[in-house]
């Protein structure tokens, strides 16, 4: 099928004609663009002399050094730390350790060091020493008195406490009615280092069912 040679003709002339007004177009909103932003700049040159003349000579100012403080991060928590004093607090108290040796053969199988007389005994259970703090290990698992006996040790020892009780319990609610953890408290505390002596608590202080310990008091540094 031919094609009209005139028509053809007529489309091209169309589509340059069409090109043609498109590129006049293009022309006039970049020379509109480049007017305006000119006005824009005449417009910013008069406000800037009518500031001058209003204020006078402008000197502008020397930047000064300025230091610039980061915001404070907030403290690592030594959590690893922790948990390896921890793991180091259960291996050091052990349930193996033969106490039977070190402790007094009365009937209350108290405990005192070799350098602590035995008359601090006689002192610790007539209460000489005033009670200044206490742990109640009732309802805790092995693992668990033990950790809690050994933080509380070490506490009361950095508090420069002198004179705290332990009680364990008389094993009433245990299975047998044995008193699970008496033995092994004895048995953690004189592991203690911060331990001077214990002995069974007066009735009116727990009986056979707590402690009082005598630990070692701090020597604080004088200025």
């Amino acid at each position: 099928m031919s094609r009209n040679p005139k028509a053809a003709s007529l489309h091209s002339l169309q589509d340059l004609k069409l090109l043609q007004r498109e590129l006049a177009l293009q022309r006039r909103l970049a020379e509109e663009a480049r007017e305006r932003e000119a006005a824009a700049a005449r417009l910013a040159e008069q406000e800037r002399r009518i500031f001058e003349l209003s204020v006078g000579p402008v000197t502008p100012l020397v930047h000064a050094q300025r230091a610039h403080h980061a915001l404070p991060r907030p403290s690592a928590q030594p959590l690893q730390r922790e948990a390896d004093e921890r793991q180091a607090l259960l291996q050091a108290l052990s349930d193996d350790f033969d106490v039977d040796s070190l402790l007094e053969t009365d009937e209350t199988l108290s405990f005192r060091r070799p350098e602590i007389p035995q008359e601090a005994l006689s002192k610790l259970r007539r209460g000489h020493w005033a009670l200044q703090a206490q742990l109640d290990l009732h309802g805790m698992r092995r693992d668990q008195a033990r950790e809690a006996l050994g933080n509380f040790v070490q506490d009361s020892a950095k508090r420069g406490l002198r004179c705290v009780r332990v009680v364990h319990g008389k094993g009433n609610g245990s299975p047998g009615r044995e008193p699970v953890l008496k033995a092994k408290v004895r048995r953690w505390l004189v592991q203690k280092q911060q331990v001077l002596a214990f002995v069974q608590a007066r009735a009116s202080d727990g009986g056979s069912g707590a402690l009082m310990v005598l630990l070692q008091q701090v020597q604080k540094n004088s200025d």
